[in-house]
């Protein structure tokens, strides 16, 4: 998926194969980690008055993070270490600070094991409609660049992508950041596994053709 793309059908493909990239992984507890990230604590987290997250949600939205992409355990370690009533006010009050995302970055920074990349997922799972996560897949495809995980490298990210899902949010439909950063991560996975992106048009046109049928 070119990130300039505007073509609002080849960005909705890409997102409606999220699901099926996750699979495609084929990463023990993913699906579930996935479905518990995605669709069980956007709502947790809302519910709450104040809003903040646990530790023990942090530690698996951690696992979440790192099995969809690296894995590096010492940073599980630390988070699943870290004091309850630390964690709750650290979010707390970074959920309070948007949408002022350098602010909200800061407040979960503080945090040992949480850096921009999972601080930028706390946030995602909040307010979608707002923080993108910092995947290696989406700096690549916004910026050229994954290396560089610092604030100052995420909030080029964040412009980027709130950009994209204003240009993609016409006629009716919304496309969040969040939304972005899952086409982005689900067509990088589907090409390397010779998903939709790689198949000929023959087999495209074909299908959707079937669709319509349909």
């Amino acid at each position: 998926m070119d990130f300039k793309c505007s073509d609002l059908e080849q960005w909705k493909e890409a997102l409606s194969s999220y699901g099926a990239s996750i699979e495609s992984l084929n990463k023990p507890n993913l699906v579930p980690l996935d479905d518990f990230y995605r669709n069980e604590l956007p709502g947790v987290l809302q519910q709450r008055n104040p809003s903040y997250i646990t530790t023990p949600e942090l530690s698996k939205l951690m696992q979440w993070k790192l099995t969809r992409g690296k894995w590096r355990p010492r940073l599980l370690d630390f988070v699943s270490s870290l004091d309850d009533a630390v964690v709750r006010s650290a979010s707390e009050k970074a959920f309070q600070s948007l949408p002022d995302i350098s602010k909200a970055i800061s407040a979960l920074t503080v945090l040992k094991g949480v850096g921009p990349a999972t601080a930028s997922a706390v946030l995602a799972a909040y307010a979608p409609d707002i923080a993108p996560f910092m995947s290696d897949e989406a700096m690549v495809a916004a910026i050229g660049n994954s290396k560089d995980y610092t604030l100052k490298q995420y909030l080029v990210l964040v412009d980027k992508l709130q950009a994209k899902s204003k240009e993609l949010s016409v006629k009716g439909d919304s496309f969040t950041p969040s939304d972005v950063e899952r086409a982005l991560w689900s067509s990088v996975v589907s090409a390397k596994s010779g998903g939709l992106s790689q198949e000929p048009k023959e087999v495209n046109s074909k299908r959707k053709s079937k669709r319509k049928r349909a």
